[in-house]
């Protein structure tokens, strides 16, 4: 007679164990007042960019630090750095993702007293780093537009599991077929909650409006309104 062949769920088992782990440190980054914004998006899309824009546009107001999570190289973490930006870099072992335990790591080696927010630059991709939550208080993706319009019919879970989509690269809408009521569209009916926002990292455009809606989310998970932590 056969046996019934046994049957693990591991993959459940290690998305549960990450999530109750996650769930601790937002409480330890509620305790130290750090708020951490889980950025994901595929390579190309804009994400250093963006940041190195928003360093500018947030100096004054929130004390900002990096984490860049690559396979390998230490490139964004240089340019951050170039710019003034206190930035760490995180090699994820050849992991095209990270997860709560990892992003501890980092932040701790990055230091919590260094800084009000930390944007976790994630690996470039859409598809693992949605799977695990990094223990972040929000997450945000960018979108930009020569991708097209469809990603979020492609790759469903990024746009469920994030707060913010940000489309990037509006400075060059005439000459790409990108539908911005249709992306709208599609990512609102994976999550009708996400909010959007648009925006050049090239040109500056809608920086402003990005950088009010990160001091905002920070101050409301913080609870401190008004002036940033002295600068050392």
């Amino acid at each position: 007679m056969e046996k019934d062949v046994r049957i693990i769920e591991v993959k459940r088992s290690i998305f549960e164990d990450n999530d109750r782990d996650a769930a601790r440190l937002r409480e330890e980054l509620r305790e130290k007042r750090v708020f951490l914004l889980n950025l994901m998006s595929s390579p190309g899309s804009g994400k250093t960019a963006t940041l190195l824009a928003l360093a500018k546009a947030l100096k004054g107001r929130v004390r900002m630090g990096v984490m860049e999570a690559d396979i390998d190289s230490a490139v964004d973490a240089e340019k951050m750095q170039a710019a003034g930006v206190k930035c760490i870099q995180i090699h994820t072992g050849g992991m095209c993702h990270l997860d709560a335990d990892m992003t501890r790591q980092g932040l701790y080696e990055f230091g919590l007293d260094e800084a009000e927010l930390i944007v976790l630059e994630n690996v470039g991709n859409l598809v693992c780093p949605a799977e695990f939550d990094t223990g972040a208080v929000k997450n945000m993706t960018i979108l930009s537009v020569p991708e097209g319009d469809d990603k979020p019919l492609k790759y469903p879970l990024m746009y469920e599991k994030c707060d913010l989509l940000v489309v990037n690269k509006v400075d060059v809408l005439p000459y790409f077929d990108f539908d911005m009521e249709k992306v709208t569209e599609y990512a609102r009916r994976r999550n009708p909650r996400i909010e959007i926002l648009q925006i050049s990292a090239k040109t500056g455009e809608g920086i402003a409006g990005l950088a009010d809606w990160i001091v905002a989310q920070v101050r409301e998970f913080t609870g401190v309104d008004g002036e940033t932590r002295r600068e050392e």
